[in-house]
């Protein structure tokens, strides 16, 4: 899973083509704004390439660095994680594109009234070609091992039947809903924002990681699961984090009812 970028107004990740740098920011000119997708398939791909290559190394058996608790090996993998969507969230592309890298963290934005609707097809497909490329890049660069490892593809465990990982991933796009919802209605804490989701992501590893699979991300399953051709439960993780973003967002407004701010407008950073 990973996130968006807080804006300069508390907000996590402003319109495409809003700069969320220092300094005043402003609506930019439409060919600019066709083209903040391409920044988040980008950060998509690096993110997937970093995922995949450290599941390479901790997790094929004759990699010299493989670890043989499962559990040690997802926390490492977990912190990695962070780590990289820290990165990516501090980025000079993440903070232009917004560094969704997340489906349902986009629909989950556009719900809480933080990223506009006619944005988000666009920023979904980028994110979903993102990880395909990302775990392409991956194959190429590592051979078969990353075969081996199955492309990194989430996989949850035999005594878990599909509608529990079904709860578990929607559950996890709640809580991360929610999440971002206190960070838009808390403006004054958002420099926390990057931290805490990156200690959230590592935690949905660490912790689902042995369980549901841990990936809480349509695009985090997506690539892998094509490029391995285990697409059986695929639709579990495409639709329960979606969903699970529609929850939280419809909780955050019972919790905190009120009107959010228009993506469309300029805001001062």
């Amino acid at each position: 899973m990973s996130g968006g970028e807080m804006s300069g107004s508390g907000s996590p990740a402003a319109s495409p083509g809003t700069d969320t740098g220092v300094g005043p920011a402003s609506v930019q000119t439409e060919p600019e704004r066709r083209g903040y997708p391409l920044y988040e398939f980008a950060l998509t791909a690096m993110l997937m390439f970093g995922v995949v290559t450290v599941i390479r190394w901790v997790l094929d058996p004759p990699s010299p660095l493989a670890l043989a608790d499962v559990h040690a090996a997802l926390l490492l993998v977990g912190a990695l994680a962070g780590a990289f969507v820290f990165a990516l969230l501090r980025s000079p592309w993440g903070r232009r594109a917004g560094a969704h890298m997340n489906p349902a963290i986009t629909l989950a934005l556009w719900l809480l009234r933080a990223f506009p609707g006619r944005g988000v097809a666009a920023y979904v497909v980028a994110q979903l070609a993102g990880s395909v490329a990302g775990t392409a890049l991956a194959r190429l660069a590592w051979g078969p091992a990353v075969a081996r490892v199955g492309y990194g593809a989430a996989a949850a465990a035999p005594s878990w039947n599909g509608w529990a990982v079904f709860a578990a991933e929607g559950g996890c796009l709640v809580v991360v809903t929610l999440m971002i919802g206190f960070f838009l209605a808390h403006p004054a804490h958002e420099r926390w924002f990057p931290w805490v989701l990156a200690v959230l992501i590592c935690a949905i590893i660490a912790v689902l990681g042995p369980l549901s699979g841990g990936a809480a991300n349509p695009a985090r399953q997506f690539g892998p699961a094509l490029m391995s051709g285990t697409t059986a439960g695929l639709w579990i993780y495409l639709v329960a984090p979606a969903l699970g973003a529609v929850l939280g967002a419809a909780a955050h407004r019972l919790i905190l009812p009120g009107p959010r701010r228009d993506p469309t407008a300029s805001h001062p950073t």
